[in-house]
């Protein structure tokens, strides 16, 4: 276990919710038209400004939430689970980026790669939760669980459009990303590896 990386690729959990979020406003600004309670985000990445504003920023923000990854593996690599969290995680990245890629005028690709990762997202919060929970941060683990928790909850309302429900997961999972980073990037000492709280 590498403490330097661990602490070096966990800043990048506070990286991925800023980016993405600034990156989406700006998106949004170039759009008049864009209505929270009609459009799906993906909407804005159909043509022109916005489009390369808002789908660069997925990129973007999905590769460094890969990066943030390469924490999440090196602190729970010695464990299946560990591995499996960041391998769930990884996968999320590999996701969004390809919303970015693959824009509403690439379907069905795009659609698949949007289920795909508002599905695997609260799983993937979820087990790193569950994972952190039995290393004994109980803290953190009951974060990765609520966080996954309202990422599900919030798909199961009655929505016109989908930009609501999209937000509120990106803001849940921002909210574990930037804590779980800021504690790996922060707080994880050499001398605490085996017995963290």
């Amino acid at each position: 276990m590498n403490v330097k990386l661990i602490r070096l690729f966990g800043w990048f959990g506070i990286v991925t919710p800023v980016l993405g979020f600034l990156m989406i406003f700006v998106a949004i600004s170039t759009a008049p038209w864009f209505s929270w309670q009609a459009n799906a985000l993906s909407d804005l990445g159909v043509e022109g400004l916005t489009a390369a504003v808002f789908n660069g920023g997925l990129i973007m923000t999905g590769s460094v939430m890969a990066i943030f990854s390469l924490s999440v593996y090196e602190y729970g690599k010695e464990d299946m689970l560990g591995k499996t969290g960041f391998v769930l995680l990884l996968l999320a990245s590999i996701l969004l980026m390809g919303i970015g890629v693959f824009p509403e005028t690439v379907e069905p690709t795009h659609w698949q790669f949007s289920v795909a990762f508002f599905v695997t997202l609260p799983v993937t919060i979820m087990v790193n939760g569950v994972y952190l929970r039995r290393r004994g941060n109980k803290a953190l683990g009951i974060l990765g669980i609520l966080a996954g928790v309202v990422v599900i909850a919030i798909w199961l309302l009655p929505w016109d459009g989908v930009a609501i429900p999209e937000a509120v997961s990106a803001a849940a999972a921002g909210v574990w990303s930037t804590v779980i980073g800021r504690w790996l990037g922060r707080y994880v000492e050499e001398h605490q590896i085996d017995d963290l709280t």
